[in-house]
């Protein structure tokens, strides 16, 4: 379906950002952005036959009664006419009880503004074109007794992917003590390898879909691994399927990491040394021509002599051309420590991975991150637009490193870890020389 979006916005600014992220994961897709203001002028002439799906973001209130509720009125005045596209509601404000309202007036999807992501807007947009799809299909069979079950049958297949249930004991050799990790596709658990005599962290999918790039999800992870041999990197043990799932066997960290360490709080000192060890790290992955995509303190664990390891190599993507990556029209990460180009959906090189080292620097160093908002996409609009924040007074010594690594523009970044290793060492001299001069 060649689909026609229209995004309805008072705030352009939000509007643009909402338009971008459509046109990288639908590209498909042809999406146009009105103001608010222009729909309530125009919105009488506004047709099914001028687009196919409404995206409206507006405030919903706190109850179905609130008279500021412009939301649940403007789907009011939409039920009144019955040739009005259809509409997914983006609710600034409002609560399960406008949710449910907006639904009974006619909204396909409820979006929470403040929880709204790239990937659930995506979502939402994709299952509402099936839906819409599906109702011109019924439509045509009304018109037309014949010919018109291919269109159906073609309109309601492609659903969502279902998520395997939970895992037992079941693989080979392997003994599941207890789940210590999960994401969209896959569950990590604690286990003891029977072959091993000791612990491993047993990465397991939920499924294998049917398509070849999904029955990979663990394959591409493994061959990343195996190209990478270092103190500082994820040592893997096995990796196989059985009975339908994928698995990789990696080492198991018991003192956890970088994310748990942070919240115990972190001096100077041990920052410096962890963003080092971590850049060291980066200098591995990127010697091989690789680009981890998802640095972030979940993904750095510890080991006992508090040596740092780099974990989750699922996004990891070969190096292009010596210095791109493939861009794959889909934004995957955490928004929190995404580079501006990362969250455009621009071609990568190893400096998107020094700007996330560069998130955080600034975390250790302040216990928060530098960008904070109500949603993903208020996040990434940060990491493109909005300044750096300064650091406190005390800690002021370090801006002239993390401005480098933290810069919009990557060509005035740090062009390599290497770069970031002989500026911290570099730091550590000059506090030497202080501190003996004083």
């Amino acid at each position: 379906m060649q689909a026609r979006l229209l995004i309805v916005e008072l705030d352009m600014r939000y509007g643009e950002w909402l338009r971008h992220h459509l046109g990288v994961r639908c590209p498909e897709a042809t999406t146009t952005l009105l103001d608010m203001r222009d729909l309530l002028l125009q919105g009488d002439s506004l047709t099914e036959r001028d687009c196919d799906l409404v995206i409206l973001s507006a405030k919903f209130g706190t109850s179905p009664d609130d008279e500021k509720a412009e939301g649940l009125n403007l789907l009011r005045q939409i039920r009144a006419r019955g040739n009005f596209p259809p509409v997914i509601a983006v609710a600034e404000d409002g609560n399960e009880l406008t949710a449910v309202r907006a639904l009974r007036l006619g909204a396909l999807d409820y979006l929470p503004k403040r929880l709204l992501t790239p990937q659930r807007l995506n979502a939402a947009v994709r299952l509402a074109l099936r839906r819409i799809e599906r109702r011109v299909a019924r439509r045509l069979n009304r018109l037309a007794h014949s010919g018109k079950a291919a269109l159906s049958e073609r309109a309601s297949s492609g659903g969502l992917p279902v998520a395997g249930s939970a895992l037992h004991d079941f693989i080979p050799n392997y003994r599941i003590r207890k789940p210590i990790g999960e994401s969209e596709k896959a569950v990590v658990y604690l286990a003891s390898s029977l072959e091993l005599g000791r612990n491993v962290a047993l990465k397991v999918t939920k499924a294998i879909e049917d398509g070849a790039n999904e029955q990979q999800l663990l394959a591409r992870e493994h061959a990343a691994l195996g190209a990478l041999r270092h103190p500082a990197i994820v040592e893997i043990h096995d990796y196989g399927s059985h009975a339908g799932h994928e698995f990789l066997a990696m080492e198991y960290f018991a003192r956890g990491d970088l994310k748990a360490r942070l919240r115990r709080g972190i001096t100077e000192e041990d920052t410096l040394r962890y963003i080092e060890k971590i850049a060291t790290a980066l200098r591995v992955v990127h010697a091989a021509g690789m680009l981890h995509r998802d640095l972030k303190p979940p993904n750095v664990m510890l080991r006992e002599n508090d040596d740092i390891v780099l974990i989750d190599f699922g996004l990891a993507r070969q190096m292009v051309g010596g210095t791109n990556y493939t861009r794959t029209g889909v934004l995957r990460g955490s928004p929190y420590y995404m580079s501006p180009e990362q969250a455009l959906g621009e071609r990568l090189d190893a400096r998107s991975d020094l700007y996330s080292l560069g998130v955080m620097y600034y975390e250790l160093l302040t216990g928060k991150k530098p960008y904070a908002g109500r949603s993903a996409i208020e996040v990434l609009e940060q990491h493109v637009n909005a300044a750096v924040p300064r650091l406190p007074e005390e800690l002021a010594h370090h801006e002239p490193l993390l401005s480098r690594m933290l810069a919009k523009d990557r060509s005035e970044r740090c062009t390599d870890a290497a770069e970031v290793i002989q500026a911290i060492a570099d730091a550590r001299t000059s506090e030497a020389l202080r501190s003996s001069a004083a």
